[in-house]
């Protein structure tokens, strides 16, 4: 029996010292993981993702969106209620979508722009995907015709447009409607402007 015991023991430190070896790998890969984590983390914030931002002019915000994964723009008229309800909902998701560029501006500002993309009501999210234009929200039509829609009726269709990517959401399987909302009354006080 002894020769058993002894051949057991030797099997337990030859597992215990594998044990240490795959451990100390593990740790070594998984810090890997998490400077490379961090340094993505810190060049998306320098290029501004994670906020609603607004670039200086229209080369510039047509340069960021082409050279983003995944992009937005919010079209807005600083005098429109309702540019101003969609800007604070896109700032409050941006802290959420990280890897997605979120970005207002000004129609006045973006004559070519407001012309190819054939932007007529405001607010207009147009949303994109390695530059190309995949989606666009045109007022609040799609999100209950009310000022008062959630902020998770604007998130769900964003998702559905794959503008933003939800973790949380496998298999592909998206959500089939954003028509969840209680409050389908039509606001009649609306300022959705034509330009």
């Amino acid at each position: 029996m002894a020769a058993i015991d002894e051949e057991e023991e030797a099997i337990l430190r030859e597992l215990e010292l594998e044990d240490d070896d795959f451990s100390s790998k593990f740790r070594e890969n998984r810090a890997k993981e998490l400077k490379t984590s961090i340094d993505s983390y810190k060049e998306m914030k320098l290029n501004k993702f994670g906020v609603l931002s607004e670039p200086d002019n229209e080369g510039e915000l047509i340069k960021l969106t082409s050279k983003s994964k995944y992009a937005l723009i919010s079209f807005y008229h600083e005098e429109f209620r309702r540019c101003h309800i969609m800007n604070g909902h896109l700032e409050e998701l941006a802290k959420k979508y990280f890897n997605t560029k979120f970005m207002k501006f000004q129609v006045k500002n973006a004559p070519f722009l407001v012309e190819k993309l054939k932007i007529q009501v405001l607010p207009c999210v147009v949303m994109f995907i390695d530059g190309q234009t995949v989606d666009k929200i045109i007022g609040f039509e799609e999100l209950g015709e009310t000022d008062n829609f959630k902020i998770d009726v604007l998130e769900k269709r964003l998702i559905k447009s794959n503008a933003i990517q939800d973790d949380t959401i496998k298999d592909g399987n998206r959500p089939n409607t954003i028509f969840g909302f209680a409050d389908t009354k039509r606001n009649d006080e609306s300022d959705e402007d034509d330009f």
